[in-house]
């Protein structure tokens, strides 16, 4: 098997316009657990600005080592020119200019965190040049230099952040510079302070949003500089109290003092508005959809020309959709959605500056993502993620809704494994817990149903997406956090059950952060309706993430992460009422759920004499990009024998 992935990705990088087919399976038949282990096989696809070369980076093992591979676009057939690192670990690239790309890599410093999100990790940046072959790092001082974005009218300079900490290694806001590329010299553009934050530039890299909460008056006040100005003007201030959404959407053409934003506005749905800066009022509704709110607004495919126009909106519900103000940008989708096999969710995810070039990804429940190359009218495929997975290998989702027990609509993703039913059940709920979540194409889901498990992903309340009080719903009472939070969740198992779909004594539960979370609240529930838990990165230990963000986060961490902890159930304290086979996760290096929440878990299930196996995943943080092959293959088989074998009496 080792033998078999590895010589997977020499072949990829020899042929680049072939992806490597399965090995045959028959259906029911689970694939090796490598390669739900095996590390991305081609990400960050993208195409110079001129069109002239299509780059992407490769592993080159199964641990994760990464190359960027640069290959004449017009013909792929010829060798590529390698870029990696001996040291570090390559993370991405970004084209700034027609032969030039900023390389991010990290590197493990410590064996430790120093505490809540500070990790074990840092990172730095190096421009590389394919004109010349080299290199030239960028950062002045050791791991404080970040890109914050190319300057699509300005080749020869890129916009950098410039983070840096007090004696007490406390983050302070960052600086950001316009950074030379030919000269290697750096102009400051904004000074950093504490008056604003989350700033926003133009494609010429002028400051022209910020963002900041008043801690004094507990408000967000929103800031915007004119044209050529350098004095920030409020254009707009809410209480934390009202729950409601209000973010930057993009500029109205020709239009300086109008922007749209996405907002509430006093509904319970997020919609486009038009708004007045100067007046400082909403104007006009452009567009809302009566079920879900919108998430984000549309840029256009082309990010070398106009690239702050707007041209449509997203929402999730049973996928993710768009709705396109632009009938250039919806045609080209329509278009290529039409002509690629088993298209699902097609996307532009790059693009030359005359869009004669552009690289085309669709992804799906039966692709885990597939990149083309369009070029001159002709489209070839470049090759997938995970060429090791065939869509046979793979499980459709079925997007589903139920009531809860107190008449809540809930919605939820189903992915059904290949063959008969009724199968066993694992409930996976997602972390965060307040994001917006849509299952296109999830490896999880996709790996436990490979292996004979039904998944459900209840999207319970507090999920963003849904309205404004199906989300204000999960801080009634101070946080409901094991309480309708997680009868959400189990409602899901009951309607299954009462649907013939799912068996009573054969349902497990899994999440990852707060999914882990109410993993560890649902191996205490009396009456159980789980034979077992695998809880992994959770959250044990609710008095311990509070005081985490009470002391580091600002904003959203007071109206959301604060009061949630402190008003729900605290696992920790739940202890003795556990009463099913438990399985523990968690990454040595975790910064956003430190290991300490699980260490001190498991020492009140050693007292109590509980039913429980630890493991512990050597330099993983609480990213799944720090997850890697030796990680995945450590933790996966074991949850997949321990659900066969060891989850209540005779196994899932």
């Amino acid at each position: 098997m080792r033998k078999l992935l590895l010589s997977s990705i020499a072949i990829l990088g020899a042929a680049v316009v072939t992806a490597l087919p399965t090995t045959a399976m028959a259906l029911n038949t689970p694939v090796p657990m490598e390669y739900w282990a095996a590390p991305d096989f081609m990400s960050n696809v993208s195409v110079s600005p001129n069109g002239k070369y299509i780059a992407f980076i490769k592993s080159t093992s199964q641990k994760g080592d990464k190359i960027v591979e640069v290959f004449d676009s017009a013909d792929l057939s010829k060798k590529p020119y390698r870029v990696g690192a001996k040291k570090m670990r390559l993370q991405s690239f970004q084209w700034v200019g027609d032969e030039e790309m900023v390389v991010s890599f990290d590197q493990q410093v410590s064996k430790r965190i120093k505490g809540f999100n500070q990790g074990a990790f840092k990172s730095k940046i190096a421009l590389f040049s394919m004109e010349s072959k080299k290199f030239k790092e960028l950062n002045d001082d050791n791991f404080n230099l970040s890109l914050a974005s190319g300057l699509v009218h300005d080749p020869d300079h890129v916009l950098v952040r410039y983070a840096y900490f007090d004696r007490s290694e406390s983050r302070r806001a960052p600086s950001f510079y316009k950074y030379n590329l030919k000269k290697g010299t750096k102009k400051l553009v904004l000074k950093g302070n504490d008056k604003v934050g989350r700033v926003r530039f133009d494609e010429y890299g002028n400051p022209r949003f910020a963002s900041k909460f008043d801690m004094g008056s507990q408000e967000f006040v929103e800031y915007y500089r004119e044209k050529g100005g350098s004095e920030w003007k409020e254009y707009h201030r809410q209480h934390e109290d009202s729950f409601e959404t209000f973010s930057y959407g993009g500029l109205v053409e020709g239009d300086d003092d109008r922007i749209y934003v996405l907002a509430n506005n006093g509904n319970d749905k997020v919609g486009l508005w038009k708004y007045n800066l100067k007046t400082k009022a909403f104007e006009s509704l452009v567009y809302r959809h009566n079920d879900v709110d919108l998430v984000t607004t549309l840029r256009p495919a082309n990010a070398w020309e106009n690239p702050s126009k707007m041209t449509g909106v997203a929402y999730n519900k049973e996928t993710r959709h768009r709705k396109y103000f632009d009938r250039k940008e919806e045609a080209m989708i329509k278009q290529f959605k039409n002509a690629l096999p088993n298209a699902d969710y097609v996307s532009i995810s790059s693009m030359s500056r005359d869009e004669k070039t552009m690289v085309v990804r669709n992804t799906g429940p039966k692709d885990p993502g597939t990149f083309y190359l369009y070029r001159n009218g002709k489209v070839s495929k470049l090759g997938g993620i995970n060429p090791l997975l065939a869509a046979n290998d793979l499980a459709n989702v079925e997007y589903i809704e139920y009531k809860s027990r107190d008449g809540k609509d809930i919605a939820g993703y189903l992915t059904r494994p290949n063959g008969p039913g009724p199968h066993p059940l694992v409930v996976m709920p997602h972390g965060g817990p307040f994001i917006n979540e849509v299952v296109i194409y999830d490896d999880w889901a996709q790996m436990l149903a490979n292996n004979g498990y039904m998944v459900l992903q209840p999207q319970y309340r507090g999920s963003r997406g849904y309205g404004l009080d199906f989300y204000k719903t999960a801080f009634i009472n101070g946080g409901e956090g094991g309480k309708k939070m997680q009868d959400d969740k189990d409602d899901g198992v009951k309607h299954l059950i009462a649907k013939g779909e799912v068996s009573a004594d054969r349902v497990a539960m899994f999440g990852w952060s707060y999914g882990g979370y109410a993993a560890l609240i649902a191996a205490a529930r009396e009456p159980n309706i789980y034979q077992c838990v695998i809880a992994g990165a959770a959250v044990a230990d609710n008095n311990q993430q509070v005081n985490y963000y009470r002391d580091r986060i600002d904003g959203a961490g007071r109206i959301e992460q604060v009061p949630f902890w402190d008003g729900s159930i605290s696992p920790i304290k739940e202890v003795s009422n556990v009463n099913v086979p438990m399985l523990v996760i968690h990454g040595s290096v975790d910064q956003r759920v430190p290991p300490l929440h699980s260490k001190k878990y498991v020492k009140e299930l050693e007292k109590y004499g509980k039913d429980f196996e630890y493991i512990e995943l050597k330099n993983a943080d609480h990213f799944s990009n720090t997850l890697f092959y030796d990680h995945k293959m450590k933790a996966y088989p074991r949850m997949i024998s321990f659900l066969k074998n060891d989850c209540g009496p005779g196994g899932l």
